[in-house]
């Protein structure tokens, strides 16, 4: 009984220290004698001491800030942008057999790829088309992640900040512009009432009465004014007419 009693506690240890619990959001990569054998889902694992070795790997999304990045953009305006990166584990034994850190390589990754994303936009479509330009970093980086058996689900540019040198010269340009949009919607309104006008005395040359009814129309709405001087148009036709006749008195006297 002295002799295993000692082997009894050994193995009882040796059991206690082979089970290893891995968490509903982990898996486990195990190693046998230094090599990968295989992964463990969640539950009760045994793992041999000495023999195996297990990792455990957290699946869940996980965030990385993205440092605030200098970016020069295509109109050569310098601005400062930083990002949020979301991204997990997918194939956990990638993440750990063929990066070194996939934490550090996604963050390095994540900034070099905004960088090199937003230098070929101007700074309007910085500031306009953020979701597309969200989306072309995302492709990019979860193409170039999918190696590390990481999957980037998401990428949410924060801040876009200029220099106020430039917050200045972007605010008169929009006020040139607005200007410029204003002018041509007066030229066109204009245009629009000139061919209007056209038509309408192209109208009232071919039908005299229709000049009659405007000039009755026009004397009603004088007699409506509040203002006590009215001054009432006389029709050329109706000073053509006094002219004949005054001709004709003048003959006949």
């Amino acid at each position: 009984m002295t002799f295993f009693a000692p082997v009894l506690v050994a193995i009882v240890v040796l059991l206690i220290a082979s089970v290893k619990i891995v968490k509903e959001y982990d898996r486990g990569i195990v190693y046998t004698f230094g090599k990968f054998s295989d992964t463990r889902g969640p539950g009760i694992q045994l793992v041999i001491p000495a023999v195996q070795q297990m990792i455990t790997v957290d699946m869940r999304i996980r965030t990385e800030d993205i440092p605030t990045q200098d970016v020069i953009s295509r109109d050569n305006v310098s601005v400062k942008v930083n990002a949020v990166v979301y991204y997990r584990i997918v194939e956990p034994a990638y993440a750990i057999n063929r990066v070194e850190d996939f934490r550090s390589a996604t963050s390095q990754l994540a900034q070099t790829t905004l960088r090199s994303v937003l230098g070929k936009h101007d700074l309007d479509d910085m500031l306009s088309k953020r979701d597309q330009l969200n989306k072309d970093v995302q492709d990019i980086l979860d193409h170039q992640t999918d190696g590390w058996g990481v999957k980037v689900t998401n990428v949410e540019i924060k801040h876009v900040d200029i220099d106020p040198t430039m917050v200045r010269a972007i605010a008169k340009q929009a006020e040139a512009e607005r200007e410029r949009r204003a002018k041509i919607i007066n030229a066109e309104g204009e245009l629009q009432a000139a061919q209007q006008l056209d038509e309408a005395a192209e109208i009232l040359a071919r039908r005299p009465e229709t000049m009659q009814l405007r000039y009755l129309g026009t004397l009603g709405e004088f007699t409506n004014a509040k203002g006590s001087t009215i001054v009432l148009p006389i029709p050329l036709d109706l000073l053509k007419g006094a002219t004949e006749m005054l001709s004709k008195t003048k003959k006949v006297s």
